[in-house]
C-alpha cells in the first residue's frame, strides 16, 4: 500500500474513533431510514411475538404470495433491541423462491452484520463475488449498485440422498439519501455524517436469497433481478440517479 494510501486509511480510522467516542457521549440525532418502517408483528421460530414493528415488505410480487418469516431468538439477543426487521418467503413456479429480507439499525450500528459471515454460518460455501448494476424502473429509472454472491452447500432431496445446490445472495445497503454496496463507504458515510452535522445515519441492509440447482445459475439470477425490480421500489425510499434504464419489468 502506497503512502497515499495509508494517509486516507489513518484519517478514515481516526474519524471512525473519534465518532466512537463521541456517541458513548452524546446521543446523536438519528437520521431517518431508507425504507418503509410501520406496524407488524414478528414472531420468532417458537411464535413467541418479538417485535410490533417491522421493515414493510410488499405481500406480493409479480403474482407471488410472500410469507413471514420468523426473526430467530438468537437474533432477538444478539442484535441490538432497537433493530427493526423484515422478512418474507415467495414461493413461485417452477421451484422458484425468494427468501427478502432487510435489518435496519437504530441507535447502534452494530445491528448490521457482514453478510459473508452470514452465509458460512447457514452453510454456504462462498464460490464467487460479483459487482452487479440492477435495473431499477421506478419511480424513474436508475442503476442500483449491489453484490452477487454465488454460493455452494450440501442438502437433502425427497429421498433423504445429498443433494448439491447453489444459491443467488444479492445485497446492498441504504440509508436515507445513499446506496451503496460497499462496506467501507457505508462506514466512511457514518463517521463523516457525525461529525458533520451531528447526526447518525439509519442504515438498512437489504438482501435477496434464491436457490437452485447447479447449471441454473444464470437463469435463476435473471428471475432474481426481475423480482427486485418489482419488488424493491414497493419498501425502499431511496432512489439512484436518473438513467436510461430498459424496458419496465412489467413488460418484460
Amino acid at each position: 500500500m502506497n503512502k497515499s494510501k495509508w494517509l486516507v486509511l489513518t484519517v478514515a480510522l481516526g474519524m471512525m474513533a473519534v465518532t466512537g467516542g463521541f456517541l458513548v457521549k452524546v446521543h446523536p440525532r438519528l437520521g431517518a431510514p431508507g425504507v418503509k418502517v410501520g406496524p407488524g408483528l414478528l414472531y420468532n421460530e417458537l411464535d413467541h411475538l418479538v417485535a410490533r414493528q417491522c421493515v414493510l415488505l410488499p405481500e406480493v410480487v409479480l403474482g407471488i404470495q410472500g410469507t413471514n418469516l420468523p426473526v430467530t431468538q438468537q437474533e432477538a439477543d444478539d442484535l441490538p433491541k432497537d433493530t427493526t426487521f423484515g422478512r418474507k418467503k415467495y414461493l413461485g413456479k417452477d421451484n422458484f423462491n425468494v427468501v427478502t429480507s432487510v435489518v435496519l439499525m437504530g441507535t447502534d450500528r452494530t445491528s448490521i452484520r457482514q453478510p459473508e459471515y452470514c452465509l458460512d454460518a447457514a452453510g454456504w460455501r462462498i464460490e464467487k463475488t460479483d459487482h452487479v448494476g440492477l435495473p431499477i424502473d421506478r419511480p424513474f429509472p436508475y442503476e442500483l449498485s449491489a453484490l452477487r454472491l454465488t454460493a455452494s452447500a450440501v442438502g437433502l432431496d425427497e429421498f433423504k440422498q445429498p443433494l448439491e445446490l447453489r444459491g443467488i445472495y444479492v445485497y446492498w445497503f441504504v440509508t436515507a439519501n445513499k446506496i451503496t454496496s460497499d462496506r467501507g463507504v457505508r462506514m466512511w458515510s457514518i463517521a463523516k455524517t457525525m461529525l458533520e452535522k451531528g447526526e447518525l445515519e439509519r442504515w438498512a441492509y437489504i438482501s435477496y436469497f434464491a436457490t437452485c440447482l447447479p447449471g441454473q445459475e444464470e437463469a435463476t439470477f435473471e428471475s432474481l433481478e426481475r423480482f427486485i425490480r418489482a419488488s424493491a421500489p414497493e419498501f425502499q425510499t431511496v432512489t439512484g440517479g436518473p438513467s436510461a434504464g430498459r424496458l419496465p419489468v412489467a413488460a418484460r
